[in-house]
């Protein structure tokens, strides 16, 4: 019988979210267990991880913190296979580490450069190497890479910071082109600049606020939620024929 009700809870599953004590990350893995997964979240602090751990097992979750930088390869294959080890499977991988130091391309630093290419390209992408192991063994999984509308538009004074986004967005295409063959699908969700400790200094300054919120039609810059609400659905059974795709979640920025 055709199933005509749309089943957008993660009951069952295994999700890991990179970067995850903050901002956008800390926002998916709790919508993630709030909708019904258990979590591994990847974490740079301990103090950090034992609060969000807490905070999901009082969800009535299961939760697992692991030590993850993304600049140091041997901490992320080992935070994988603890997390391996402790569920048995990891059936989605949320790629939520990402950075950008702002600077005109004229005095964008070398160390700069390397650190947001070593972040953003490098540590996402060895990162996805390691779980889709797993789920390629599986037959089935879900990547979802957070982007940004950053890989769709310019931004002056971000051009590494764009240049790899833009990269993330093609390798979401070339990966799932790659692994549908074994079950996994990867998309990619795209926001607009978003309430975070990150971009609260810069969108406290009026004139900035003002820019910003002139290139969003829907006027209003975004919150945690809405970036999360859309890596629920897309880890979710309503998403499963979705891949290759890239979500803006963008107020309407990259079509105004």
């Amino acid at each position: 019988m055709t199933e005509f009700t749309p089943k957008f809870d993660l009951n069952g599953k295994v999700v890991l979210v990179t970067g995850a004590t903050r901002g956008i990350g800390r926002a998916c893995a709790l919508a993630c267990a709030g909708s019904g997964a258990d979590m591994v979240v990847g974490v740079r602090s301990a103090a950090d991880g034992k609060a969000l751990v807490a905070e999901i097992e009082g969800m009535g979750r299961k939760a697992l913190a692991v030590h993850m930088d993304l600049t140091d390869l041997a901490t992320v294959r080992s935070a994988v296979a603890e997390a391996h080890t402790v569920f048995g499977r990891i059936d989605v991988l949320v790629n939520n580490v990402g950075l950008g130091p702002e600077n005109l391309a004229e005095n964008v630093t070398e160390a700069d450069f390397d650190l947001t290419v070593d972040v953003n390209l490098k540590g996402t992408f060895f990162t996805t190497q390691a779980v889709g192991r797993l789920m390629i063994a599986r037959k089935c999984g879900r990547i979802i890479n957070i982007s940004s509308q950053a890989g769709t538009v310019t931004l002056k004074g971000e051009a590494i910071y764009c240049m790899s986004k833009a990269a993330i967005n093609h390798l979401t295409r070339c990966l799932a082109a790659e692994w549908a063959q074994h079950g996994i699908a990867v998309n990619s969700v795209a926001p607009t600049f978003i309430w975070t400790d990150g971009t609260r200094p810069s969108l406290a300054d009026k004139d900035f606020h003002s820019h910003v919120l002139g290139h969003i039609p829907l006027g209003r810059i975004g919150d945690p939620i809405d970036v999360a609400g859309t890596v629920v659905f897309l880890a979710s059974p309503a998403a499963s024929l979705i891949t290759g795709a890239n979500v803006l979640v963008d107020g309407g920025w990259s079509v105004a």
